[in-house]
């Protein structure tokens, strides 16, 4: 799983990764820079029930890190550049690849309803959050903007499950 996840993270392609387990949290993600320069990228994954979107959500985590690093300018500002947070590393793990849609984000604020029937939203939130990463160069409350649209989800899924269906009887 951690190999191909890595395929789509070619930021990382020439740095060495150390990956270990950690049995707290679902995973983590450290960057460690001696004399200001990168010295070690690590990350710890659960090893049980490791989701592509854990992966995926370190990974990204790593590469918020290395930003960091390179102090040259304000992270924020640097078009490209995925700005620190958590629920940022949600949403543009996301919207990298649909490989990282296999589990419900932990971060985004989502209608339980979005949480526990995840593989029925998931093609639409990644849509949003693609949308979003789009509206945050003209609007600074896109976290806002998006955690709305999902709240909208289950209602407008309801519509269209609805809508020209017709009953077919058993027999």
């Amino acid at each position: 799983m951690l190999q191909r996840s890595l395929g789509y993270f070619p930021e990382l392609r020439n740095h060495s990764i150390t990956v270990g387990y950690t049995q707290k949290y679902l995973g983590s993600a450290t960057v460690i820079y001696r004399k200001g320069t990168l010295a070690n990228l690590i990350i710890r994954l659960r090893a049980r029930n490791v989701t592509y979107q854990t992966i995926g959500h370190e990974l990204t985590h790593l590469i918020q890190a290395l930003a960091f690093g390179d102090r040259s300018g304000r992270r924020s500002s640097i078009p490209g550049r995925i700005p620190s947070g958590e629920k940022q590393c949600d949403i543009w793990t996301l919207a990298r690849e649909p490989l990282f849609c296999d589990d419900a984000p932990t971060y985004i604020k989502m209608p339980r309803i979005v949480r526990d029937h995840w593989p029925d939203y998931a093609e639409a939130v990644r849509d949003l959050c693609i949308s979003a990463i789009e509206k945050r160069n003209t609007q600074r409350q896109y976290i806002r903007w998006l955690e709305d649209q999902i709240t909208k989800l289950p209602a407008a899924q309801a519509r269209k499950k609805t809508a020209g269906t017709q009953l077919m009887l058993p027999w």
